[in-house]
């Protein structure tokens, strides 16, 4: 399985740990978990991607069923044999009646302080609480999606122009989730179910062409 290796806070390059340390050195962001990207998708990719992700408790969030003409494109997860898995992002394209091309969604699950969904949502980071968006008075939050079966309140973060994000808490981790183009968005505003891909991988999933958000440089 093909990998790409990055800073997950900005997708920058690594200096891989040698005699002079240990860690993964990002020269913008310093120490940081290794980011691998598959640079492939189909079910033997993902399963491997979820099976390193099961073995640390990090979901490996999907909408399922998926959205009609709807396919998954692309994984990635931060960590190494050492210090394990804190985060996962998983990307899937599809139609929407809001732009001409298709549009991308990114859901990543994370422990505290990562920065990967920070970074895919543009905003400063590492975690979302500075950028959290007043919610409306009327709802208490801005979206909400059922994840392992409960509903989940995700609230809007500030974000560039050309996406829209929202952020939440599931399973002990932070949650985001980021569409572009922004009004792509409107995917979150019924119900979307979310499953944990690490307690069951469907075979009737649809792999799509490999998206290059998860490759996208902050």
């Amino acid at each position: 399985m093909g990998l790409a290796v990055s800073c997950p806070r900005c997708g920058g390059d690594l200096r891989p740990p040698g005699l002079a340390h240990s860690d993964w050195v990002c020269e913008r962001d310093g120490p940081v978990p290794p980011l691998h990207t598959a640079q492939h998708v189909n079910h033997d990719v993902f399963a491997c991607a979820v099976k390193r992700a099961a073995e640390a408790g990090l979901p490996v969030w999907c909408p399922w069923p998926l959205p009609t003409g709807w396919t998954v494109t692309g994984v990635a997860w931060a960590g190494d044999e050492r210090s394990g898995v804190s985060a996962t992002a998983l990307a899937c394209s599809g139609p929407t009646p809001f732009s001409d091309g298709p549009a991308d969604v990114l859901l990543v699950a994370e422990d505290p302080g990562v920065g990967l969904g920070a970074r895919y949502a543009g905003i400063a980071g590492p975690d979302p609480g500075p950028a959290f968006v007043d919610p409306p008075a009327s709802h208490g939050s801005h979206a909400k999606v059922k994840a392992d079966g409960h509903p989940t309140p995700l609230w809007a973060v500030s974000t560039p122009d050309d996406r829209s994000a929202y952020a939440g808490e599931a399973r002990g981790r932070w949650l985001y989730a980021v569409t572009w183009p922004a009004q792509a968005g409107y995917l979150l505003s019924e119900e979307v179910v979310l499953q944990d891909l690490t307690d069951w991988l469907p075979a009737e999933l649809v792999y799509g062409a490999l998206s290059p958000r998860l490759r996208a440089r902050r």
